[in-house]
């Protein structure tokens, strides 16, 4: 009996330090089960895309770029000026004052093409923020969908791990009550417990990453970060996906990052040529009026023309830094196309070992694991079955589930790697979800 006891401490024990390190996962309510809808995936995804404060952001750059926009198209307003003094005419005993005032209104006028110009590049501004939204909206899909995935089975590892320990625990609780006849069955009871210790570790390293992911996943989301999340059951297949040439050849055209390249090369083109343009001189120009006093009264009414003289500065500073930035531009062009096609070709091998892997597995494996893990506790039980079999078979259960789902989880983050990185969804991942509520 006093084994009995001092087990029972142990648990105890154990289940407050779970309940204390992770609140969010070992303080589920027990009735939550029974009351908290499963959540898809894809409808995760759509709540993250719906709700994420970051997207703002994103969204507040493309208003800002189209102000940018708005201001490049407009003229320069016009300058008014305005003169006044006293005029004084003397000479031949003669001599006369009065009030002499002109004023002006001149419009800059802007070299031909150069408002043009400006235009197409605050054009290339806007299309950077869409791209650079467009390309949040895709990792942010892919993140929650490998975060929830991973949440799952996350989930299912504590699930199995706590089962392996509670049977373990059942059997303890029922050989410590037999008088042991020897050596033997103090032993084999040492055996499971010590079996019982791993397999309360192994529940408590799942909850812990189960936490992690919860939170992550409600922040994206825009939810309360310790709000209880079950994800529903999904049986993955992953499906062949293109050959690596097509691959490339579309990553090439639709990733977002060559993209955001190609357009700043495009825009810093245009910044050269503006820079040739500004070596031009514009022009103002615009009606006077002036008028002078005295026995006789002198007006001019005319049309007045101004431009600078570019004498001293031709731009020529500006014209050789936007071309040094253009050459920048063209080699950041071609590094970002050669570290794209090689994360292309990593993440394409990981997941075909990852699915030639995946290949030797039955359909049923993991129904058949646990099968065979409850199997042996019965035999145990009966006395059919040696205690080295029986803990071998309930680690070896532990360590199969382990195996299967982290290749999936990677499997599926390997698949929404290659999906970002040539830009645009591949062949998504068949899944027969089950819609069920927990």
């Amino acid at each position: 009996m006093k084994h009995k006891i001092y087990l029972g401490l142990f648990i105890v024990g154990v289940a407050a330090q779970s309940a204390l390190q992770f609140p969010a996962f070992a303080q589920e309510p027990k009735n939550s089960k029974a009351t908290l809808t499963a959540t898809s995936l894809e409808a995760l995804v759509a709540e993250a895309l719906e709700k994420n404060p970051e997207l703002n952001f994103y969204k507040s750059e493309i208003a800002a770029a189209k102000g940018e926009r708005r201001t490049a198209r407009a003229f320069p307003n016009p300058d008014l000026s305005a003169d006044i003094g006293r005029k004084r005419v003397s000479g031949g005993g003669l001599s006369s004052e009065s009030t002499a005032w002109s004023v002006s209104v001149m419009q800059p006028f802007e070299y031909p093409g150069r408002i043009a110009l400006r235009k197409a590049i605050a054009n290339r501004q806007i299309e950077l923020a869409e791209v650079g939204y467009h390309q949040f909206q895709s990792a942010l899909g892919a993140r929650v969908r490998t975060l929830g995935y991973g949440l799952l089975v996350a989930q299912e590892k504590a699930e199995a791990a706590r089962q392996v320990a509670d049977r373990g625990q059942e059997l303890v609780e029922v050989l410590v009550q037999r008088d042991p006849a020897g050596i033997t069955p103090l032993l084999e009871t040492r055996i499971i417990e010590s079996s019982v210790i791993v397999a309360r570790r192994r529940a408590a390293q799942s909850a812990k990453e189960a936490n992690v992911s919860l939170y992550e996943i409600n922040q994206l989301r825009g939810a309360p970060l310790s709000a209880p999340l079950r994800i529903a059951q999904n049986d993955l297949k992953f499906e062949p996906i293109a050959s690596i040439d097509d691959l490339l050849a579309t990553a090439r055209t639709n990733n977002f990052e060559i993209r955001t390249r190609q357009v700043e090369l495009a825009q810093q083109g245009l910044r050269v040529d503006l820079s040739r343009n500004e070596r031009k001189p514009g022009i103002s120009a615009g009606p006077f009026y002036s008028q002078e006093g005295g026995d006789e009264k002198e007006r001019i009414l005319g049309i007045g023309l101004s431009m600078p003289l570019p004498l001293w500065n031709r731009n020529q500073g500006n014209i050789e830094t936007a071309t040094a930035r253009q050459h920048q531009a063209e080699t950041s062009l071609l590094v970002t196309q050669r570290e794209i096609e090689r994360d292309l070709l990593e993440k394409v091998a990981t997941y075909n070992a990852l699915t030639d892997q995946m290949s030797f597995w039955r359909p049923d494996s993991l129904q058949q694991l646990r099968d065979a893990a409850e199997l042996g506790d019965r035999h145990y039980r009966l006395g059919s079955l040696p205690i080295s079999t029986y803990t071998e078979l309930q680690d070896k259960y532990l360590e199969a589930i382990e195996a299967i789902l982290d290749t999936q989880r990677e499997a599926l983050e390997s698949r929404q790697q290659i999906q970002l990185l040539i830009g645009q969804a591949i062949l998504p991942v068949s899944t027969n979800q089950k819609e069920e509520t927990k």
